[in-house]
């Protein structure tokens, strides 16, 4: 989603004014409702700036990446809340009505999303917790993709990329087969919310195959994207930004495949080779 924004273009000392396409931004207030002890409630979790579009993805997504739901008839139903508002008119309110919230874990809902933002500062301690809430199926051999794909990936990506041909401001996560089909791609202005939406689709329609499938994105790589891989069962994530020191060590010790630094010629392999055909 874009909207005009008129700009002042400079070039060779001279200025002129145009019409530039802008990736829009907008906060998205995520909603659990759920029932305890006959009464229902409603959750604040969380606030992210978000690209207006796919939220229904968003929300599922995030929720499965964090361990709060496993299965997708876990869900009653996902709904837009309040009046469209702000310069866009825009619903920037969703809800999830789950279906049994009596063992919903609310202490756990509420550490998760109060610490998201900043849980490179837990260190192992987070990497310990999703010991405790992933029960990881990932393959340890699969997917095996060709190094001639790995390089290939920032065009494919940026092929299959409508808004950041359009604006230039925006991230891409895309689910790839090991063949280098894409199959589902998402984006946003939160290189997160882009995995996000990506996980939420494939989560509400049965699409993961863990053996024959990876994972790509367009900007560096965080403990967060890591987190989100492994949660999904994806055991190949690769990126053409650089990783941060946790998203290798957490790579490493659920024996996830992380691939940087991405060129038409070269890419940085920090754990997993075994998975790389050469």
């Amino acid at each position: 989603m874009n909207s005009n924004y008129q700009t002042v273009k400079y070039k060779q000392n001279q200025s002129a004014t145009i019409d530039e396409l802008i990736s829009i931004e907008e906060p998205l207030e995520m909603i659990v409702r759920y029932k305890k002890n006959n009464n229902w409630i409603d959750n604040s979790i969380s606030v992210t700036m978000r690209t207006p579009k796919n939220d229904e993805d968003l929300i599922v997504g995030l929720l499965f990446s964090e361990g709060i739901i496993h299965k997708f008839p876990e869900i009653e139903k996902v709904e837009s809340l309040g009046h469209e508002t702000g310069k866009f008119k825009l619903r920037n309110k969703i809800r999830v009505t789950l279906n049994n919230g009596e063992n919903l874990d609310v202490k756990h809902l509420r550490r998760n999303f109060l610490t998201n933002s900043s849980c490179g500062v837990c260190g192992k301690a987070s990497m310990d917790s999703l010991e405790i809430i992933c029960k990881t199926k990932i393959n340890k051999n699969n997917p095996k993709i060709k190094s001639s794909l790995v390089t290939a990936i920032p065009n494919l990506l940026k092929q299959s990329q409508s808004e950041f041909s359009k604006t230039g401001g925006i991230h891409a996560s895309a689910l790839f087969d090991q063949d280098g089909k894409v199959l589902v791609i998402r984006e946003d202005v939160g290189r997160h919310n882009a995995l996000d939406k990506v996980i939420g689709h494939c989560f509400k329609n049965s699409i993961f195959d863990t053996k024959n499938q990876f994972i790509a994105c367009s900007g560096r790589l965080s403990f967060e994207l890591i987190q989100k891989t492994l949660m999904a069962n994806i055991g190949l994530l690769m990126g053409v930004g650089a990783p941060t020191s946790l998203a290798i060590d957490l790579a490493k010790r659920f024996d996830i495949t992380l691939i940087g630094f991405i060129k038409s010629d070269s890419f940085n392999v920090y754990c997993g080779e075994n998975r790389i055909l050469k």
